[in-house]
């Protein structure tokens, strides 16, 4: 125990280690270590969700009984077990003593001072170091359902925002079909804007748990955009080529509405499983993703990642134990001692008519093992000094790893931040047309359809609003994700 708090301490994991709790006291502390800091978009039922996982994730559980089976390594590290003999001979034995039928040998062999503290360090070590696998695997987990509940609540905005369009393109429909009915040549006969094909989008699959996925996400969304009316004027549809090219619109909007809810019925289905529970169950979802908010700064997230992340956690624990193995080899290298004692029951001998002896021999005993083949305990010393070497190579290179994910998710949430400000400035601008162009309606300046062009741009934005907000969550579920606390309180 002792030197796995040295080791923590030099590899600046400041955590705390306790003994073995039930799995449900464990999975409750984990989850409120989870949720402190979450957003509001996640205090609506997330963290309910987060709960169901971890009671209920067949992945999780089994990650938790292999902590437990290592855990109880502790308890199986004891003295050699005695050693009893007895003998029986098919003639008594004549001695001087007198007649011996049976022989009774007790031994107990001791190891040298020191060798039973380093094997249950060890074994305690190992344990531990099983438990920060066990917390990264739930560290995986909650990034996972938190990834596919954001999806969730993405996809369910654009559907709305499809919906809106497929309302837009039906007005601006009805308009042109008036205008061509009238044959009015000014004012709502301007020419309609072109509007190219666009494919339907498709599912990210199970979850966005990277930026890869998100980057997917931000092409899917981008490509929804495609189907809506560019503010840019086209005069080769004018009259009936016109209508037919916005119902041609319309049914490929319609079309992705309909892959749309295919795929969040899809996500829906990932989402359950994560929970294991039935495909069909409900999902409660909010109306719509609030802005994210940072709760530490910049540096302050990667100092966080390197004092609290289970995978650097895990290594300096295996070190430590791996030092214990290399104390245990030096051990096996010094001789055994053995103490017991030979009992030899004796019967009285007739010698000329008189009995002669019977009193029982006990005779005390020593033993002492003798290690002097030293190949094989310089070579398990080797050993674990390479695989010393391992784990602090391997520690380097997940805090790298590490360090990487810290820089990208930063990279995403600044240009999230960044994205965000830029939308709602545009918004706001479209706004303050769209009031002048509605005041210019009454006096003729304006026409109905650059009310509509207008509106187009807006319902733009509003998917680019979405998907920034989107990203700023994902980044911020993976930053999370990196610093979960470690630790189990203690009874």
């Amino acid at each position: 125990m002792k030197q796995l708090v040295k080791v923590l301490k030099a590899s600046g994991c400041r955590l705390q280690l306790h003994p073995m709790l039930p799995l449900g006291k464990v999975l409750g502390v984990l989850l409120f270590l989870s949720l402190v800091g979450t957003q509001p978009l996640q205090a609506q039922s997330l963290e309910d969700y987060l709960l169901e996982a971890a009671k209920n994730n067949p992945g999780l559980q089994s990650a938790y009984a292999q902590y437990q089976a290592t855990a109880e390594q502790v308890n199986q590290v004891s003295m050699p077990n005695p050693e009893f003999q007895a003998g029986v001979f098919l003639q008594p034995m004549e001695r001087f003593m007198g007649n011996q039928a049976t022989d009774f040998r007790l031994m107990q062999m001791f190891p040298w001072r020191g060798m039973l503290t380093s094997q249950k360090e060890e074994a305690y070590l190992m344990g531990q170091a099983e438990y920060f696998r066990f917390m990264d695997k739930k560290n995986q987990l909650f990034l996972e359902v938190k990834s596919t509940w954001l999806e969730l609540l993405f996809r369910q905005g654009e559907l709305k925002l499809t919906q809106q369009t497929i309302d837009y393109l039906k007005k601006q429909e009805s308009l042109m079909l008036i205008n061509y009915q009238v044959g009015n040549s000014t004012g709502l006969s301007s020419p309609t804007p072109s509007m190219p094909v666009q494919q339907p989008t498709q599912s990210t699959g199970s979850g966005m748990s990277s930026m890869g996925n998100a980057s997917t996400a931000e092409s899917s969304s981008q490509g929804m955009s495609l189907g809506m009316p560019s503010p840019s004027m086209n005069s080769a549809f004018v009259g009936m080529p016109a209508v037919l090219q916005l119902k041609l619109q319309l049914n490929e909007q319609e079309t992705i509405l309909k892959q749309l809810q295919e795929n969040l019925a899809v996500l829906k289905i990932q989402f359950n499983q994560l929970l294991n529970r039935s495909i069909d169950s409900p999902v409660s979802l909010p109306e719509q993703m609030d802005k994210p908010s940072l709760p530490l700064e910049k540096q302050a997230y990667l100092e966080k990642i390197k004092e609290s992340n289970p995978m650097l956690a895990m290594f300096a624990a295996e070190k430590s134990a791996l030092a214990q193995q290399e104390k245990m080899a030096v051990l096996e290298g010094r001789p055994m001692f053995g103490a017991g004692v030979n009992y030899m029951p004796l019967s009285p001998r007739i010698e000329k008519g008189m009995p002669m002896g019977g009193d029982d021999m006990v005779m005390p005993m020593v033993t002492l093992s003798l290690p002097i083949y030293r190949k094989k305990i310089d070579s398990k010393i080797k050993e674990t000094a390479f695989l010393q070497t391992a784990a602090e190579m391997a520690q380097k290179e997940t805090e790298n790893r590490l360090s990487m994910q810290w820089a990208a998710a930063f990279r995403n949430w600044e240009e999230s931040n960044r994205n965000l400000k830029l939308y709602q400035e545009q918004l706001t601008l479209i706004d303050q047309q769209l009031q002048l162009l509605e005041s210019g309606l009454a006096t003729g300046k304006s026409s109905l359809l650059d009310v509509l062009q207008l509106q187009q741009q807006d319902l733009e934005y509003q998917r680019k609003v979405l998907y920034a907000t989107y990203q700023g969550h994902q980044s911020l579920a993976e930053l999370e994700a990196l610093i979960q606390n470690s630790s189990i309180p203690s009874n």
